[in-house]
Formats: C-alpha cells, sequence, structure tokens
C-alpha cells in the first residue's frame, strides 16, 4: 500500500452512529480480527480477546447496561462550564441520536491482565508504564478492527461506555468472562444508514513543533477554549443527525 491509499483509507473511517440493520457476513468479522491481531502489542504480549455478540437479547442487555451510564452522564451535564456552550442534553443513547443499537454486530475487545506477567520487572510493577503499556495495545488492536471495517464498506463506532464500572461488571457477568479480562471497548458494526458530515480538524500547522519548545509555541488557553468550544458544537450537531440533510 502506498501513502496515498493509507491517508485515503484514515479519512474515510468515521464513528458512525446509525446502522442498516442488514446482516453482515461472518467473514467479514474474522476479517477484521484477522487484521486486530496483528497490532503492536507492548513485548508482544498480545493481550487481546474478542468477544463477537450477535443475539439479538444479549445486545439488548448490553445497550440496557450502557443507557445506565448515559443516564448518569445527563445528570453530570448540570455541572458543565457555561463557556463551553450548551450541555448534552439526552434520556439515553439513541435520544442523543447516537443509535448504534440497530447495528447487527457488536464486538468486544477484553484485555487479560495476565500478560503481565511477560513484561521485564521493572514495568511489571510500575502501575503507570505498565497501564499505558497495556492499554495502547489495546488501543492499537481497537483502531486496526475500525480501519479494517472501512475496507469492506461497512460502518463502525467506539462505544466506551461499556467499560464504565457498572457497565462493565455488568457486561462480565452476561457473558461470562473471567474476572482477569478488563474491557477496552466495544465496536457496533454494521451497514452505514447515513453519511458522515466533513470532520471538523484542526489545523496541522499548529500541532507540529521541532526540537526545542517555549510555552509560547503552543495554543492560548483561550485558543483551546475556542477550539474545544467549536469541536463540541460540531459533534453535538453531527450526533443528532437523523439523515443524511
Amino acid at each position: 500500500m502506498d501513502y496515498e491509499s493509507l491517508l485515503e483509507l484514515v479519512k474515510q473511517r468515521r464513528s458512525i452512529r446509525r446502522f442498516k440493520p442488514d446482516p453482515i457476513p461472518d467473514e467479514y468479522v474474522d476479517k477484521i480480527i484477522e487484521v486486530a491481531r496483528w497490532a503492536p502489542s507492548g513485548f508482544n504480549m498480545q493481550p487481546w480477546e474478542f468477544v463477537v455478540v450477535k443475539e439479538p437479547e444479549l445486545k439488548k442487555r448490553l445497550v440496557e447496561y450502557v443507557d445506565q451510564y448515559w443516564m448518569l452522564a445527563k445528570s453530570m451535564e448540570t455541572a458543565r462550564e457555561s463557556w463551553q456552550g450548551k450541555p448534552w442534553k439526552t434520556s439515553g443513547v439513541r435520544n442523543a441520536g447516537m443509535d448504534y443499537t440497530t447495528a447487527p454486530v457488536f464486538i468486544i475487545l477484553f484485555g487479560d491482565t495476565r500478560t503481565s506477567a511477560g513484561l521485564p520487572m521493572g514495568v511489571r510493577y510500575d502501575p503507570n508504564r505498565y497501564r499505558t503499556i497495556f492499554t495502547s495495545g489495546l488501543a492499537s488492536a481497537f483502531l486496526y478492527m475500525h480501519l479494517a471495517a472501512a475496507t469492506l464498506g461497512l460502518a463502525s463506532q467506539w462505544v466506551s461506555a461499556i467499560t464504565t464500572p457498572y457497565a462493565a461488571c455488568m457486561v462480565k457477568n452476561l457473558l461470562g468472562i473471567p474476572a482477569e479480562m478488563e474491557p477496552y471497548d466495544m465496536m457496533a458494526l454494521g451497514y452505514p444508514a447515513i453519511k458522515p458530515r466533513p470532520k471538523f480538524m484542526r489545523d496541522p500547522e499548529k500541532m507540529i513543533h521541532y526540537g526545542l519548545c517555549v510555552k509560547e509555541d503552543f495554543r492560548s488557553d483561550e485558543e483551546v477554549k475556542d477550539f474545544v468550544k467549536k469541536a463540541r458544537n460540531w459533534t453535538i450537531g453531527s450526533h443528532r443527525r437523523k439523515s443524511d440533510e
């Protein structure tokens, strides 16, 4: 693959929040996981485990656990700083426009904490380094999954609320996941029912720095606040879209 092809693939990978209910071939799921298992991981410990969920009743339960988080998140929005703009207004993930529930497949990525035994002792007993290495490997595998899905014409969404304490506890109990496994994230996977808007991006010249730097090389507090406000407004609008209009 040349650089331009890779860049185009990365640009095409977008989080889609509305799916067609059409089934996905098992072959596609296998291909996505095959790509993910080649992801880099610290000291090649390959901590990942993939749990594919297609059964409607199990998917319904998973959605209920995530919705519990969104109910809590709604109340937390009352504490949002006023300069950021409007708070999220949602009584559940579906009312926020993030209706991933029609996706025919959920793939939950778990990390096996027992793989820490293979790390150097200096890493194994340094909580910060261990956590960084463990999470980085899982993040790489999860990103590979999304890129692979894009090459197959599939849409995907990160459902990170699956890792909140309540949801993680309930999900592991529901699916019979051993205690040693930690959920990293859940992918909702299916065919897109909506075309995403052009992505709101930062200017590259404002984020690239060379050699020795001074504080003035980076954005000021006001510049960061301005970007946060614009990015939130774009995201809220994107989430609430219910069609390609």
